[in-house]
């Protein structure tokens, strides 16, 4: 007997971050790889006390089937919530995901076909390409800047199926949209009539000040918009959600129904007994505390101990910074000698649709306490002033 695999299943590949992830359990590595929260801001206790609520009043309704669309209080809190950003939607356009990761898979379920454009930002996250690329799409890289997409270079992308852009704190490049970029950019979609997938699970991760609004308040017909409880509670929960335009929503929610039925009503009901009464906002301030700190050191650390011709963005917000080495460096090739020498960090070469620069790499700085991340940082900076030395 021999089984035949789909022609789709070429088109998986492991993830280079979780291959990562797997070398970093080595003792006395600091990684500086993965794009995990920091567990210390997990709110335990809240979780605690309000799995013994749903427990105690609801519980044949939190362990039973659920509605796909999700549980209906939840769905108008997120509705609610985007109101306050300028992003106008009713609860009925909210569909409840197990993680925004299975609302980029379910928007190339229902938007691609083998051959269809999909544009994207360069570089982009590593997530959305293996969530879209079993739907056999063919990707176009935007031309980017510190802050995006570049306005004049979507005239390329006009007939792809969409957009996908995530305009706050992106991942890996750390950067994040301006309100007049975010205004050129949706006109010159309106224009093109081009589409927009807006990821957003870092928006909440803001330092100084907030973001602009989102790309879905300036034309939410044409934007389909996902969001994670992932990054301000915890990840284990799986919890994200996609607010659609009404003309895709029956069609996403019946490719939901295929997938899983629906996400788990308990994760559901406890993540909404959490927040229901304000408790992000008091909660959500002190994840951005311990985070600027953090980003704070990295920087200081990267100015200290980085090779002369080194570029970085400082992110405002987020969890990562990316760093442009001089040319002549390869990441990739490079990771092997730097995990020697006890530092990890993910190349940047995975994050590119297409023309990957091997000179890159993403650093994550939520996870690792200042000290140690002073201490990777020397090692990676060690590592490649050797490299450097011995280059041609």
């Amino acid at each position: 007997m021999t089984w035949n695999m789909a022609r789709r299943a070429e088109r998986l590949n492991p993830s280079i971050i979780r291959e990562i992830l797997k070398v970093t359990e080595r003792p006395g590595i600091v990684s500086l790889a993965g794009g995990l929260p920091a567990a210390e801001g997990f709110p335990v206790q809240a979780m605690r006390e309000a799995t013994a609520r749903v427990l105690a009043d609801h519980p044949q309704e939190a362990l039973q089937y659920a509605a796909s669309e999700g549980f209906a209080p939840l769905r108008e809190w997120v509705a609610a919530q985007l109101a306050t950003q300028g992003m106008k939607c009713d609860a009925d356009q909210v569909l409840i995901t197990t993680g925004s990761q299975q609302g980029l898979d379910l928007a190339g379920k229902v938007l691609l076909d083998p051959g269809s454009t999909v544009a994207v930002e360069s570089p982009t996250y590593l997530g959305a390409l293996q969530a879209f690329a079993p739907y056999e799409p063919e990707f176009l890289a935007v031309d980017c800047d510190e802050q995006g997409p570049l306005p004049a270079a979507l005239k390329a992308a006009k007939g792809a199926r969409f957009l996908y852009m995530l305009p706050n704190f992106q991942n890996p490049s750390g950067r994040c949209m301006g309100a007049a970029r975010r205004d050129a950019l949706m006109a010159e979609c309106l224009r093109l009539g081009l589409p927009v997938v807006e990821d957003n699970p870092y928006g909440d991760l803001w330092f100084d000040q907030p973001p602009a609004a989102p790309l879905a308040a300036h034309a939410p017909d044409e934007v389909l918009y996902l969001g994670s409880f992932s990054k301000v509670l915890a990840p284990g929960l799986r919890l994200g959600y996609m607010v659609a335009p009404r003309l895709l929503y029956p069609k996403l929610l019946q490719a939901k129904q295929a997938a899983d039925l629906h996400t788990p009503g308990f994760n559901q009901r406890v993540v909404h007994e959490v927040i229901k009464n304000g408790f992000l906002d008091q909660h959500v301030p002190t994840i951005r505390a311990r985070y600027k700190a953090q980003r704070d050191a990295m920087r200081a650390a990267l100015e200290r101990h980085l090779p002369a011709g080194c570029q970085w963005q400082l992110p405002a917000g987020g969890m990562f910074f990316w760093v442009t080495l001089p040319e002549g460096f390869d990441t990739l090739a490079l990771l092997p000698r730097a995990v020697d020498a006890g530092v990890a960090y993910v190349p940047g070469a995975a994050f590119y649709a297409s023309e990957p620069r091997m000179n890159t790499l993403r650093l994550s700085f939520v996870t690792v306490a200042p000290e140690l991340i002073e201490q990777g940082i020397a090692a990676l900076g060690r590592v490649l002033k050797a490299s450097q030395e011995v280059q041609p």
